[in-house]
């Protein structure tokens, strides 16, 4: 295939895709519901392949998770749709009407963007997703997925752009794009591409942004954090914190970092640790942690009757105990604090690990998460209300939230349908970028003969009149 190529067949037919009604285009999303229902079995029996084919090459069991395809991922997919169906055009909307003078009327309309090349992770319900926001946007998309689910993704592309196209939608509506080289083609693409979307690890990222001149839209890390304020209630924080961390902790909304006022420390993290080993998290922390947990262990602040299998448990995987870590015993087991740099703060785990540190304040957090963190998403628990009024203020990440897990930042969960992505930059979308994150505007001037040249003599004058 010659991406090139087809990237400006797509460029040629995006203006006929966004001039789709909004009745077309969601009877496209309805026709894709029905494919997917309709071939649920053929597309398990491709994705338990690729499932296959990822552990018989010893790929991670984070990624194994993310690239299974199956009856819950399938519901959560048509259930996005279905969603999306049910929501406005994004298209079409007119945001400012103003008469510049007698009979000169202005408006400016949002359209969608164009072409969009979304690369992405070995996820394929992240296809499902993208195809259908980028239909109902009106735009054009190359879809560019994972290699360890070649399969899925080949039948899913296949269904859907079946759907679109029966449904009466431009045959190049939509482009799968499948070798490694190809990526480096689409690259090139600036003047047929008009947006890049990547979403993968931090280097697959950076090098989408340092190898391209078309501009690009996303995030190349995810390190969100908690803060553990003075006046939280930890019957309610505790679940939040375990919530973040193990509900799905492959994701770049999961919570890397735990920050705890020190004035709570001691009497609140015996209960925290616990919770989060009994989840099967791995604990790594500053030198005061360590020495902390030490000391709880010490004087059996931590101690857990019957609990011996739950902290085994969390020490899967069998890392070995660094040098300088702190313990506090857990009826004979012991919970391991591997102590961490400053630096080390900047670690995305995507897996069963937290980093904690101890602060001052909410002031100290907010820094701490503005230095440290990839301006996602960040959450303090406190039932303080300047405190937590502090904390949204000062903490400049695209979502920041008060009392509730940091897996709340998707754009299912936020009312969108789905998501295209995440961005944590501040031009054009940030945070999940849904239907309004996937378009632009134009300006329409309508007049009756009218001319320059009258208002720069005097002749005529604006008197700008917003209707």
């Amino acid at each position: 295939m010659n991406v090139r190529e087809e990237a400006r067949k797509m460029k040629l037919a995006a203006p006929y895709m966004a001039a789709k009604s909004m009745e077309e285009r969601n009877a496209a999303l309805a026709r894709i519901i029905d494919a997917l229902e309709q071939n649920r079995e053929a597309i398990f029996r491709e994705n338990e392949l690729d499932v296959a084919a990822a552990k018989e090459a010893n790929v991670a069991q984070a990624v194994i998770k993310r690239l299974k395809f199956d009856e819950n991922k399938l519901r959560d997919a048509i259930a996005g749709i279905r969603q999306m169906i049910g929501l406005p055009d994004p298209v079409g909307k007119i945001t400012l009407s103003r008469e510049l003078d007698e009979g000169l009327l202005l408006q400016r309309v949002s359209v969608p963007i164009g072409v969009i090349g979304v690369i992405f992770e070995a996820r394929p319900d992240a296809l499902i997703q993208i195809s259908a926001l980028c239909i109902k946007s009106g735009n054009c998309a190359i879809l560019k997925g994972g290699k360890e689910t070649a399969r899925t993704n080949r039948i899913l592309f296949g269904l859907v752009h079946g759907a679109a196209v029966a449904a009466g939608l431009p045959e190049s509506c939509l482009l799968q794009v499948e070798l490694h080289n190809e990526i480096d083609e689409l690259l090139q693409c600036q003047g047929d591409v008009d947006l890049l979307i990547p979403r993968g690890s931090n280097q697959f990222v950076q090098y989408i942004m340092d190898n391209t001149n078309i501009p690009v839209m996303g995030h190349a890390a995810g390190i969100c954090h908690i803060y553990l304020d003075e006046k939280a209630d930890l019957a309610k924080a505790i679940p939040v914190i375990v919530d973040a961390k193990t509900q799905y902790p492959a994701v770049c909304n999961a919570t890397e970092t735990l920050l705890v006022n020190r004035r709570i420390a001691e009497s609140a993290l015996p209960a925290v640790l616990k919770a989060l080993v009994q989840a099967g998290v791995k604990l790594r922390g500053s030198k005061e942690v360590a020495e902390l947990v030490k000391k709880l262990g010490d004087a059996g602040k931590l101690g857990d009757p019957g609990a011996r299998e739950m902290c085994d448990a969390g020490k899967q995987g069998g890392s070995q105990k660094a040098a300088g870590q702190g313990s506090g015993r857990l009826d004979g087991s012991s919970f391991d604090v591997e102590v961490m740099g400053e630096e080390d703060f900047a670690t995305e785990y995507t897996d069963l690990i937290i980093s904690l540190k101890l602060v001052e304040n909410v002031a100290e957090a907010a820094d701490h998460i503005n230095k440290f963190g990839s301006h996602h998403t960040d959450c303090i628990l406190t039932e303080d209300d300047k405190a937590a009024d502090y904390f949204m203020q000062m903490v400049d990440s695209a979502g920041v939230y008060r009392n509730c897990s940091t897996r709340f930042a998707d754009g299912f969960r936020y009312g969108f349908g789905a998501e295209v992505g995440v961005s944590t930059g501040k031009l054009h979308a940030r945070g999940p970028v849904g239907l309004d994150g996937l378009v632009t505007y134009k300006y329409r001037l309508t007049g009756q003969g009218h001319l320059v040249g009258d208002y720069v003599s005097g002749k005529k004058s604006f008197h700008h009149r917003d209707l």
